[in-house]
């Protein structure tokens, strides 16, 4: 599966971190950040409707897909959101709306916090805030996202165990693993996405922590959530995100965690709406 019409191309963000793109269209532009396992293919249903009247960027989070970082590289989400403005930069947008699903939306907010100037609008696409979410696990969150603190062990133990066997640990948690196979199947992909969740649980929610009641997000922001989905159990999803965007607005919609693929028409009207602002 692929982005029909989109050139790919590749943006090094720093020293050995290379950032695959996908651009298709032309207008105001907006940036389109996948979730875990996937890639920027997840927005196949999306992004060729969004490149009729706006520039449409899709990129791999660094060491997801075709993006590359060394081992070394930090992977919490204010590195990841450098990248992005690195991107966006090299392609000539200072300015940009950003959509985020998954890890993809904690790059996405953490972007509108530590750059407001260069977020003209965000949306969130089935998470809260990595801060929130930690401080409030329960034995059910731990059950049902228990890929969490596997992943986030250190020692390069989940990456052993996972790539004994990498389709049967990743496909149970896309709708289609077709596109992504290839990726999760490289030791340095699993090893990206290992140190992605350890950061998570580290540095994003320290990172968070610092920044709770003392910054907010001014920029009109969307969030949209699978009413099946994790969040879908949660009490308040947009209750809790707008104490970090005041002017937030979204809804439930009648599907499960992967928004975008699920409900792509609802998706589209809902990211239209916010463009229109």
């Amino acid at each position: 599966m692929t982005l029909p019409g989109f050139a790919p191309s590749d943006v090094e963000t720093e020293p050995g971190v290379r950032i695959r793109i996908h651009v298709a269209g032309s207008g105001p532009p907006v940036l389109l950040l996948h979730g875990w396992p996937q890639t920027s293919a997840m927005w196949h249903a999306v992004a060729p409707d969004l490149a009729r009247d706006h520039t449409v960027v899709a990129a791999d989070l660094r060491g997801y897909g075709a993006s590359t970082a060394p081992a070394t590289a930090r992977f919490d989400k204010r590195a990841m959101a450098r990248d992005q403005i690195a991107v966006m930069a090299a392609l000539g947008h200072e300015r940009f709306t950003v959509v985020g699903h998954d890890r993809g939306a904690r790059c996405a907010y953490r972007l509108a916090l530590d750059h407001p100037g260069a977020v003209a609008a965000l949306a969130v696409l089935d998470v809260l805030p990595t801060g929130d979410v930690v401080a409030t696990v329960d034995a059910s969150f731990a059950l049902a996202a228990w890929h969490w603190f596997f992943l986030a062990q250190p020692g390069g133990v989940p990456g052993r165990m996972i790539l004994a066997d990498p389709d049967a640990f990743f496909a149970r948690h896309v709708p289609d693993p077709a596109p992504y196979r290839e990726a999760w199947r490289r030791p340095e992909v699993v090893a990206a996405m290992c140190a992605d969740y350890r950061a998570g649980v580290t540095a994003d929610v320290a990172h968070d922590e610092a920044d709770r009641d003392r910054r907010a997000i001014a920029c009109p922001t969307l969030v949209l959530w699978g009413e099946t989905g994790p969040l879908g159990r949660a009490p308040d999803p947009l209750g809790t995100w707008q104490r970090w965007a005041p002017a937030a607005t979204g809804r439930a919609l009648a599907c499960g965690h992967h928004v975008a693929e699920e409900r792509p028409a609802e998706t589209l009207a809902a990211l239209r709406e916010l463009l229109d602002r």
